[in-house]
């Protein structure tokens, strides 16, 4: 049996009549749509953007030394590290590349490096017609740190959104410590 409410809602079509007030509030109120090229979205602290691999401060080289625990951790396994043996039993990396298009941005290979040599920055407007404009070697990923992130933002960018770290572990002030008996 049919309840009167379900009756008085059945025949007035209520629930339509509710989604039509809605429309209609809705269409008098100015839309949110950005305007993409006039209109540039702010960038969030953390956003995981286009690859870079970062320099020394004093030697501008690539601090990366290719122990390939990024290329390891990477669960698209879009990093690839070509390494030689230096003189003194030392790898010279000769090739790092990644293939952008399959990244999937978890930003695990940063938390990986423990020299920190590769980061996410901000820069997001990489969009290109060819598959091989989205191959990034070595020399690419240089220059991807130079022209987005540099040394300013380096120190910012890892001290501020990469964890663990040795500070974040310790006893906090308030925690009780017990006393060998003698």
């Amino acid at each position: 049996m049919i309840k009167c409410r379900e009756l008085v809602r059945s025949i007035f079509f209520l629930d339509i009549l509710k989604g039509m007030l809605l429309t209609l509030k809705s269409f008098f109120s100015r839309p949110v749509t950005r305007q993409y090229p006039e209109t540039k979205r702010s960038v969030q602290a953390g956003y995981r953007g286009l690859h870079a691999l970062t320099k020394h401060p004093a030697t501008a080289e690539a601090r990366c030394v290719g122990c390939g625990l990024c290329a390891a951790v990477c669960p698209s396994q879009c990093i690839h590290i070509h390494t030689t043996e230096g003189s003194g039993n030392t790898k010279i990396v000769e090739r790092y590349d990644i293939e952008i298009l399959r990244c999937v941005y978890c930003g695990l290979c940063v938390e990986a490096c423990p020299y920190a040599a590769i980061a996410l920055t901000e820069h997001y407007e990489y969009s290109e017609f060819s598959r091989e404009a989205l191959f990034m070697t070595k020399e690419r990923l240089l220059n991807n740190y130079d022209a987005y992130m540099g040394r300013e933002k380096d120190e910012q960018y890892f001290l501020s959104y990469w964890h663990p770290r040795r500070s974040d572990f310790g006893l906090p002030k308030d925690q009780p410590k017990f006393r060998r008996r003698s």
